[in-house]
């Protein structure tokens, strides 16, 4: 892990759950997807930033992994990080966790910055940089595989 670990909390609500009574498997894509714009947003590069810019996060890849069931109504905290940066690729870890502090789902993205004018890949700006929440320094630094 390069940086700090960003959380998250959300209720599992009815709009997430598919006919097992369970959240859908495409749900939490979107629960990631949320918690990862909160991040930025946070940092400074909302979708205001993005369009103001003409560059924005790209997900180019994504392996998920499920653990436990979420149910209706269950309180859960996304943890995600910057796992590796390298280049113009970076390696972006979250979890989702219970209230026990029960791992339910882990996700390894492949993420990268987008220039939505030359429509390319490019490498990570210092506003990128910073809406990670990194440092510059990380990115030159910044070990992979580790976890909070």
């Amino acid at each position: 892990m390069i940086g700090e670990a960003h959380q998250y909390h959300l209720l599992i609500l009815e709009k997430h759950l598919d006919t097992f009574g369970h959240v859908n498997n495409a749900s939490y894509l979107e629960i990631l997807e949320e918690a990862r714009w909160d991040l930025i947003t946070r940092n400074g590069y909302g979708l205001d930033e993005v369009q103001r810019r003409k560059t924005g996060p790209i997900v180019l890849d994504v392996h998920l992994r499920f653990a436990r069931e979420l149910r209706n109504r269950q309180a859960v905290t996304i943890r995600s990080w910057v796992d590796s940066y390298s280049g113009k690729v970076g390696k972006f870890a979250q979890q989702v966790v219970d209230d026990a502090g029960d791992l339910c789902c882990d996700a390894l993205f492949t993420i990268g910055l987008f220039d939505l004018t030359a429509r390319k890949l490019i490498r990570p700006t210092p506003e990128w940089v910073r809406a990670l929440g990194l440092r510059p320094e990380d990115l030159a630094t910044g070990v992979p595989g580790g976890r909070p």
